[in-house]
């Protein structure tokens, strides 16, 4: 998906985004539809750009994005059973991490012809981390870990590792994907 953002004619970031997500889409139906042994695969994902001073967010599944500074921020939704009944107050907020259908998803990639992504802008601020990650990390850390343990980090590096390490502590029942992004002060274009 690399060549199909890099050869894009396009330059909103939106407008990449989706068209990538759409071909990985296609690619995925196709890949399924040719062995019956892969019929119903997919997968979430989270996919981020900056732009001048805002961040760019796709996602659909239940990876997430935050942005960690003095507190930590979800930005994208989860699309999930769970979170559907949260959103309609069948459940409370802090029923859902344990509920037994917490891992059901109700949108994925390679699932369906259409791919039904969600796609944020944030705008962002000098010193913001941007963390990228799958369930495997948030259904094992609570979010006001995930907080202390980047804010207690000297770098990206060290909150990486004290994050997957923490994952792997309370169960790591899933794989676990983490990826950080610190923006630097002379990176963040006010002029946006």
């Amino acid at each position: 998906m690399v060549a199909v953002v890099r050869d894009d004619p396009e330059t909103d970031p939106v407008t990449i985004m989706r068209n990538a997500i759409t071909e990985a889409n296609k690619k995925l139906v196709e890949t399924a539809a040719a062995d019956a042994d892969l019929a119903g695969m997919g997968t979430t994902l989270v996919a981020c750009t900056v732009k001048g001073s805002y961040l760019y967010t796709a996602n659909i599944g239940d990876s997430r994005l935050y942005i960690a500074n003095n507190k930590l921020r979800q930005i994208t939704r989860d699309h999930s059973l769970v979170e559907e009944m949260v959103r309609i107050g069948e459940i409370r907020p802090e029923d859902a991490k344990n509920h037994p259908d917490r891992n059901i998803i109700t949108r994925a990639i390679g699932i369906t012809k259409e791919a039904d992504v969600d796609f944020f802008d944030t705008r962002l601020n000098e010193n913001d981390i941007i963390l990228l990650c799958s369930d495997g990390l948030t259904t094992m850390v609570e979010d006001e870990k995930i907080f202390e343990i980047i804010q207690s980090s000297r770098d990206v590096v060290e909150m990486t590792e004290g994050l997957v390490r923490q994952a792997n502590t309370n169960g790591g029942k899933d794989n676990i994907g983490v990826v950080l992004i610190e923006v630097k002060t002379d990176e963040v274009d006010r002029s946006c």
